[in-house]
């Protein structure tokens, strides 16, 4: 018996240290990810401290070679992570251990604001008339340019969401004159190192607030944030009514031309505003038919009776159903006879496109006139003279609004489910899309995307890659589909840029039906935004379809151009494509990390095509550890930086090697040239 015990024991002891060592084995083996919450090592890392010294060669030269084939859709299919699927860890190893960079001369912009088709003066100088403002459309050059747009000097970490809202540094945007040509107006101020806006404008110099309060008591049927969700402000300026709107659950596409006042739209996004640069000139704007609720112009400076009367027509195109259109300019107020002309020219137009005036009042020296759009035909059939014509089916299809001539004949009003106001916000998110096709497959398609989008949204980009949210608020999608990755980060304080690209499948009218906001887009060209727009790009499954079209480098220069310093890029696509990119990031002096081998995440530096004293946010992982600590605040002063436990606990720090002795891992640090 003693024998018999004393080899038990013998037997429990070996068992017990065999145990022990395997349980070591797994907690300090990279390789092994079987606990992922106690290892960061899935998160593979390209620090941008391993990118080779740029060697100093030409771009190749554009080779003529025959057209490629026809592309295929862009498709919406939507890839969940799913942990149970394997990964080919030695395929993802292969690439993300290549930190190889491509050698590409990057050339610089002229200008820290280019916008490549905007700024296309070449194209300008040719055009025949600018009576319609053609020489504020888009006119892209071909090829399309490889250059890096500078920074400005001085340029620093745009201010936090809300404080965006009221001010901003000048130095980012450092366009003074519209201090001067508006300072009658309470529009901005400069004080000090900021810009700062007040909340007043042309037609609300009492307040922004005071002005949409007196627009929702005029016609309570507005219910601003229920029935109303979306609203287009056009010739917008500095955005402050779409910007306050916000806190009234509304989302406000802002837009106006370039240069229409220096920079307006520039301002707005700094802010964290949604906008766009667009202009109502001889094209359709890129959005579809019947997607707003209200449409917004305070002395927008648009000639709706001009051009035959096509840019109210255009309103009415994208006008819903039923929506309405609030107009507040001179002609609704003033009496001299060339206003009175004008308004007696706006009320036969709107008469003869069964708009109906539904509320005319004065409001603090100025006013304005609300009209409603109709639900349904019945008024086009009673019309004396059939001016203007309604338009047959092909004046009308789907995607046609991207380098379309304005139409001069009103559409018909959708019939049926399709005609239909929405349901209230915020249920609108989540019901059925009314511009849905009615097939019981397009639906279930819907609502698995939905599904699917809410939870990979909830259990990886939020917590698997590193991404620190709190300085996330100008958000793009670029592949949109239905609009499911925007409702999954409906609860964060940020919005989201909805970008259908036009060779795909039509959903943008089913992103405006949810309650968001959206725009057509081919991506082999520029968008039409500002420099340093956007804190975060999304792009799933869309660059593989463009292979067969698009240059890929064109389109990353663009990515690169439209993302700010210590932004985001995140990519779903295929290995293939992923190690297509990934090289082109580096030699832009991107940092990347790729997340199971689907998600590539690239964070923005400073780089501009030359080295340059500053910030340059890099990644640090480090595994083994959970990680407990983010940066909240990165000040390019070089004084220190914030750093945030996740239980709250803040404490300074003025080293800039950032040696952190205990557990936890720094997802960010604060490195100059000269810095490690």
């Amino acid at each position: 018996m003693n024998i018999f015990r004393s080899r038990k024991f013998s037997g429990l002891c070996v068992l017990s240290i065999l145990l022990v060592s395997v349980t070591i084995l797994l907690l300090t083996n990279d390789t092994i990810d079987l606990f992922p919450y106690l290892s960061l090592s899935y998160l593979r890392r390209s620090s941008l401290s391993d990118v080779p010294t740029f060697t100093p060669t030409s771009s190749p030269a554009p080779v003529n070679n025959p057209p490629p084939p026809p592309e295929p859709p862009v498709s919406q299919t939507r890839v969940d992570d799913d942990d149970d699927e394997p990964v080919h860890q030695d395929l993802e190893m292969d690439w993300v251990k290549d930190k190889s960079s491509l050698k590409v001369e990057w050339k610089r912009c002229e200008s820290p604001d280019y916008m490549p088709c905007l700024d296309n003066m070449k194209a300008i100088k040719k055009l025949k008339s600018k009576r319609n403002m053609e020489h504020r459309e888009r006119h892209c050059p071909v090829p399309a340019p490889r250059c890096l747009v500078p920074l400005p000097k001085r340029y620093k970490v745009p201010l936090p969401w809300p404080k965006s809202r009221d001010m901003i540094w000048y130095d980012n945007a450092p366009h003074p004159k519209l201090v001067d040509y508006k300072k009658d107006q309470n529009w901005i101020r400069k004080t000090g190192p900021f810009f700062v806006f007040p909340g007043g404008g042309t037609q609300f110099k009492d307040g922004v607030i005071h002005y949409i309060n007196y627009i929702q008591k005029t016609l309570p049927v507005l219910e601003w944030g229920k029935k109303v969700r979306v609203v287009l402000d056009v010739g917008c300026g500095v955005a402050s009514f779409g910007g306050t709107l916000l806190d009234k659950n509304v989302i406000t596409m802002s837009f106006a031309p370039k240069d229409e006042h220096e920079a307006q739209i520039q301002f707005a996004l700094e802010r964290g505003i949604p906008a766009t640069l667009a202009v109502i000139g001889t094209q359709k704007l890129p959005f579809p038919d019947n997607a707003y609720d209200v449409i917004h112009c305070a002395r927008c400076r648009v000639h709706w009776h001009g051009y035959g009367g096509r840019p109210l027509l255009e309103l009415n195109r994208v006008l819903r159903p039923g929506g309405f259109f609030v107009w507040s300019a001179t002609p609704v107020y003033q009496h001299d006879e060339g206003h009175r002309n004008v308004w007696k020219t706006m009320e036969s137009l709107t008469t003869s496109m069964c708009w109906k005036v539904v509320a005319r009042t004065r409001f603090t020296k100025v006013g304005f006139v609300i009209y409603q759009k109709p639900d349904s035909d019945s008024c086009y059939g009673a019309r004396k003279n059939n001016e203007p014509p309604l338009c047959n089916e092909e004046d009308t299809k789907k995607n046609s609004s991207w380098y379309t001539p304005l139409l001069s004949c009103v559409p018909k009003v959708p019939v049926g489910l399709t005609g239909k106001w929405p349901s209230q916000w915020p249920g609108r998110l989540t019901d059925k899309p009314v511009s849905l096709l009615t097939e019981q497959r397009s639906e279930e398609s819907f609502r698995e995307d939905t599904r699917r989008w809410s939870g990979t949204v909830s259990d990886i980009y939020l917590t698997g890659l590193a991404i620190n949210w709190t300085k996330i608020h100008n958000v793009m999608d670029m592949n949109a589909g239905y609009g499911g990755f925007a409702a999954a980060l409906i609860n964060k304080p940020l919005w989201v840029m909805n970008v259908v690209p036009v060779q795909g499948e039509d959903t943008l009218s089913m992103i405006f039906d949810r309650g968001l906001i959206g725009i057509y887009h081919d991506w082999c060209e520029s968008f039409n935004t500002y420099p340093r727009s956007y804190d975060l790009l999304h792009s799933s499954f869309l660059l593989t379809n463009f292979s067969q079209r698009c240059d890929l480098m064109e389109v990353v220069v663009e990515i690169d151009r439209i993302v700010r310093p210590g932004g985001y890029l995140v990519v779903q696509d295929t290995v293939e494509m992923m190690k297509k990119l990934n090289p082109i990031l580096l030699s832009l002096r991107w940092s990347t990390n790729v997340y199971k081998g689907k998600f590539l995440v690239g964070l923005k530096t400073c780089y501009d095509g030359e080295s340059r004293e500053g910030i340059t946010l890099q990644w640090l992982s480090l595994s083994r550890f959970n990680p407990r600590i983010h940066v909240s605040k990165v000040e390019t002063s070089h004084v220190g930086m914030e750093l945030v436990e996740n239980n709250g606990t803040k404490f300074q720090e003025d080293n800039f090697k950032l040696k952190r002795t205990g557990p936890g891992v720094l997802s960010m640090a604060n490195a100059g040239p000269k810095h490690e």
